[in-house]
């Protein structure tokens, strides 16, 4: 849980990353967007269940906050490796990762996810919120995207793709365009990917957060490798055994070198 401070800390940073990356108009476009709902925003989990990440009123802030940090850092360390990063702009970057779960805030000013009001539900299943029987049924993604187009923000067609299949092969409609025999139906850009990890990092810090201090959790004891000349050292001592141990003479001879 989030006191209110953090929450408010969080909305002022979600302001100023928009601020920040985004170039006019879509800016202000998408100030207005989120202002206009603000306390829907402020208050919004990012998903519905305990066991999946940020299930509290604040959670979908404090995700979307994350996800663009995360989207930042894996894009360099995509550029470090060789990967060609320069098929997409920063701020095709941080856009999609602002807006890949939009969807999540619901449509028409009404929550996606409402408190669960069945204490079993929640008690025994982790289900702290349940969806808006108000609401139309529409993927996340989709209902994403609807609300950005509906509030006239053009996307370009790497901000789409990236929102749209943010979720890498946890969904089986995202196949045709992650799996390929052919290079000309390959992505063209490593964007989608990139957003894929950052999301997937995000979530996982925010499930530990919340429930690895919670369980006993054996961790492995760190053991110190050894140095290239050990390594040497202990591969050419063993080779000189077993060269000795069919012939001594051999061996001593080899010592000798």
């Amino acid at each position: 849980m989030l006191k209110a401070e953090q929450i408010q800390a969080n909305l002022e940073q979600f302001y100023s990353n928009i601020e920040l990356y985004i170039a006019e108009p879509r800016r202000t476009q998408l100030l207005n967007l989120y202002k206009g709902q603000e306390e829907l925003l402020a208050l919004a989990p990012a998903s519905s269940k305990a066991s999946f990440h940020n299930s509290f009123p604040g959670g979908y802030v404090d995700h979307i906050n994350r996800v663009v940090a995360a989207a930042l850092a894996v894009s360099t360390v995509w550029s470090d490796f060789g990967a060609d990063t320069a098929t997409f702009t920063r701020e095709e970057l941080v856009f999609s990762a602002i807006n890949h779960d939009l969807g999540k805030l619901g449509l028409g000013g009404k929550p996606r996810y409402i408190p669960n009001d069945s204490e079993w539900h929640v008690k025994n299943q982790g289900a702290n919120y349940k969806p808006n029987a108000e609401l139309p049924f529409l993927p996340v993604q989709d209902n994403s995207l609807f609300i950005l187009q509906s509030a006239g923000i053009q996307l370009t067609v790497n901000e789409y793709i990236a929102i749209k299949i943010h979720d890498g092969l946890y969904d089986d409609g995202n196949k045709a365009y992650l799996i390929s025999g052919q290079n000309e139906s390959k992505l063209r850009s490593a964007l989608p990917l990139i957003l894929h990890q950052a999301d997937m990092l995000a979530s996982r810090v925010e499930w530990e957060k919340e429930w690895l201090d919670k369980v006993s959790v054996t961790k492995p004891k760190e053991v110190k490798p050894a140095s290239p000349t050990q390594f040497k050292q202990s591969a050419e001592a063993k080779k000189l055994q077993n060269i000795g141990k069919g012939n001594p003479g051999l061996l001593n001879a080899l010592k000798g070198l």
